[in-house]
């Protein structure tokens, strides 16, 4: 099972740019697809993003689509969230999630979750 470890977050202006990522420990990082979600306050855990084992294969939420992008580099056991054109309402607690399947899923059926990083975007 791997160990997930996110970092990358912070305060930025509408607008701005910003990259997460998260670095993963333990065995076989590429046997797991990965997601990003995120909290906002007061709302519940959605899907962002996710990717598949190989990288090959991607898939957005409809309200990041065209703005975010996921990658990994399996050599490097971590996988990234590039953020662009950041808005307000992106304002979120950011998670990184693994599960050892074949499919990307955008439920929260994951195995594994990182402890999370702090998105702000101010206006």
């Amino acid at each position: 099972q791997v160990q997930l470890v996110e970092s990358g977050g912070g305060l930025v202006q509408a607008g701005d740019s910003l990259r997460l990522s998260c670095a993963a420990s333990g065995r076989s990082f590429s046997m797991y697809v990965m997601g990003w979600f995120r909290q906002a306050p007061g709302k519940e855990r959605e899907f962002v993003a996710g990717i598949s084992r190989s990288g090959g294969s991607t898939r957005y939420a409809d309200s990041v689509k065209g703005r975010f992008t996921i990658s990994r580099d399996n050599a490097k056991n971590t996988v990234y969230l590039q953020m662009n054109s950041l808005k307000r309402e992106d304002t979120a607690v950011y998670y990184c999630a693994a599960r050892n399947s074949i499919m990307i899923l955008t439920t929260l059926t994951y195995d594994t979750w990182g402890q999370g990083t702090q998105v702000t975007v101010s206006s």
